[in-house]
């Protein structure tokens, strides 16, 4: 059978949250969800721990944007969702997909998004992130962007490039059709904020953002990330 949803996961050396995040999926898959790994050569046992977990492991190029890339050519849905490894969609994911895409005017959307931490500033950090996203029709990773199959190839998939393919993408799917913004909210893991102090990732990540809207290479930008 057709599965309803395709979830495409990129990883590199996941070792420590693999496991999680594919059990977390579980009751996806068992409503009707398949779910591909698509693996950027990682040195760990990140595919190992995968395989028994998902629908099919791939190995593919490093790179986030190529390997979600072939994990959408190796997709049997007609609806592809891309998911963090460190975020967790809300139990009616499947249904809420569903529901946004019934219109066929709907390309694409994503979902609000709660950022998981001790610091109490991340809540309204994913706030103003989600309404940041309502107000510009721009999604990132972290809210897991679903779209339609055509409308994904329509406009080229992922742009080859090491850092805001979400943001490239989400500008080539605006000019089909503004996002769904879904209510329902994804959980992403705060990890990165805890580690290099909230403040100091905001103000890298409007860095980034506004370096790139003025031309900025991407691998540049890249380095700057790392």
């Amino acid at each position: 059978m057709t599965p309803r949803l395709s979830i495409v996961v990129p990883v590199l050396n996941e070792s420590m949250q693999i496991v999680a995040c594919l059990r977390a999926l579980a009751a996806l898959r068992a409503q009707g969800a398949e779910v591909i790994v698509a693996d950027g050569g990682s040195t760990d046992a990140t595919a190992e721990w995968a395989r028994p977990l998902a629908d099919r492991t791939l190995q593919s190029p490093r790179g986030r944007a190529r390997q979600m890339n072939d994990g959408a050519a190796q997709a049997r849905s007609d609806t592809l969702l891309f998911l963090h490894v460190d975020t967790r969609l809300p139990p009616a994911a499947l249904a809420a997909v569903e529901s946004a895409l019934a219109d066929p005017r709907t390309h694409w959307g994503r979902f609000d998004v709660h950022i998981d931490g001790r610091p109490r500033l991340l809540r309204l950090v994913a706030w103003l992130m989600n309404l940041r996203s309502r107000a510009s029709g721009i999604a990132t990773g972290d809210q897991a962007i679903f779209v339609r199959r055509g409308s994904f190839q329509r406009v080229g998939g992922f742009p080859d490039q090491p850092l805001m393919e979400d943001i490239e993408l989400s500008k080539r799917l605006r000019a089909l059709a503004r996002p769904v913004c879904l209510r329902q909210r994804v959980t992403t893991s705060g990890r990165r904020w805890e580690r290099d102090g909230v403040w100091r990732t905001i103000v890298l990540m409007w860095r980034l953002r506004w370096l790139y809207w003025i031309g900025t290479p991407p691998e540049r930008l890249a380095r700057l990330y790392e």
